[in-house]
């Protein structure tokens, strides 16, 4: 029985390639195409909530935290807490998703992970995209943009997405009921991440504990951009590049120790 040769460091490329490419347009045809809207509804949705949160304050209180516009506010506290979850959650079920293909040796679990997180992270930062610009077009914004705290909350929430994900993907698939656990611990994350508020308003007694979330760094960052008299001056980059990193190592540490006998539950 002829033996293949060993695959030259190019082919391995190419192979990883093809396999995240073929995942992502099984997910984008099963996740985008069979649903009513596809692609559209993943823009409504979120200007959907943010419109909500705009309406339900500004009958409550004159002005929103920063500036005067209310859509505004809450898309840049909106979106980077949409990106976290919706692209880590993708992340945490990549291999429960993905495990009848998984049996195959061509396809690997790195391929799943990779293809989850491309295709979601590109999906919803057009959606950031479309919703900020028409934002900003409908109601005639004139900003001063600072772009390099715009790409720093993006990096920010985009490492700490890939260290959670990752280590949920193993707790998930090793373990179904943490799926029920996490759930209940994420809950109130939408209320600690400052997206309805920003840090300078909490109690100084309080504020050292909830900037203890790594996400909250992420919403006040991506709002410093886009404000130029706010400073967020309580962020510090590092902690929530540390926090994902870390969760990142010990998950794929994980995965890689234990990747078979998930796919073979």
């Amino acid at each position: 029985m002829a033996v293949s040769p060993p695959l030259k460091p190019q082919d391995r490329r190419f192979k990883f390639f093809r396999s995240v490419a073929a995942l992502m347009l099984r997910e984008m045809s099963t996740r985008y195409g069979r649903s009513p809207g596809g692609y559209l509804w993943a823009i409504l949705e979120p200007a959907g909530a943010i419109a909500l949160l705009s309406v339900v304050f500004a009958l409550v209180v004159r002005t929103p935290a920063l500036g005067t516009n209310f859509p505004l506010f809450f898309a840049t506290g909106y979106l980077i807490f949409s990106l976290y979850n919706s692209v880590g959650r993708t992340i945490a079920f990549a291999i429960r998703f993905s495990r009848a293909l998984l049996s195959y040796p061509a396809v690997t679990f790195m391929d799943a992970l990779t293809a989850r997180f491309l295709l979601n992270v590109l999906t919803d930062l057009v959606v950031m995209a479309v919703i900020l610009s028409g934002i900003v077009l409908i109601y005639d914004l004139q900003l001063i943009m600072y772009w390099p705290a715009v790409f720093s909350a993006l990096g920010m929430t985009l490492v700490l997405t890939i260290g959670v994900g990752t280590i949920n993907c193993y707790l998930m698939s090793s373990f179904p009921i943490w799926n029920q656990i996490w759930t209940i611990i994420s809950r109130p994350m939408f209320l600690l991440s400052g997206v309805i508020f920003i840090p300078e308003i909490v109690p100084t007694q309080f504020r050292d504990w909830l900037m203890l979330n790594p996400l909250i760094h992420g919403t006040s960052e991506m709002r410093k951009g886009f404000y130029a008299t706010y400073d967020a001056v309580h962020v510090v980059p590092l902690y929530p590049y540390l926090f994902g990193l870390v969760l990142a190592i010990f998950g794929m540490l994980l995965l890689l120790r234990n990747h078979k006998d998930i796919v073979l539950k």
